[in-house]
């Protein structure tokens, strides 16, 4: 099953934690590059634990055992991410799901945002966040 298949037959399983982040968390750019490259000196194919994509980090219980094999690892949870925005260097984490298996082993969402996050400096809590504007008015004819 592929991971994103997995990820969603967990979020209609009890036990999983998802949540929005709102308003959304903003990686400044100096800290964006260090998680990035702290991320990826831990990927999982690496002996590490994170697996980052362009829109999704995952922590894993443990390293693969090479590409595309992760060899019983459990996910432990997913941070959704945007590369690029509202900048060209910044990222904009806007959901973090925390898996059964990583609620059973303690994680929540700011545990798991806090550990990629931390790479950088920050921490949820820390983050600046995305400026909500007001909805535009109704368009009448």
């Amino acid at each position: 099953m592929e991971k994103s298949e997995l990820l969603m037959a967990e979020a209609y399983d009890e036990g999983v934690v998802s949540e929005v982040i709102r308003p959304a968390a903003i990686v400044p750019e100096e800290a964006a590059r260090a998680v990035l490259v702290e991320l990826a000196l831990r990927d999982v194919q690496n002996g590490g634990v994170w697996q980052s994509e362009p829109q999704l980090w995952s922590l894993y219980d443990r390293p693969w055992h090479g590409y595309n094999n992760p060899a019983g690892a459990e996910l432990i949870g997913t941070i959704q991410v945007a590369y690029g925005t509202p900048t060209k260097y910044e990222i904009t984490i806007y959901r973090v799901t925390v898996t059964r298996f990583g609620v059973d082993h303690g994680w929540t969402v700011h545990s798991l945002t806090d550990a990629a996050l931390e790479f950088g400096g920050l921490t949820l809590d820390a983050c600046p966040r995305a400026t909500m504007s007001a909805p535009p008015r109704p368009f009448k004819y």
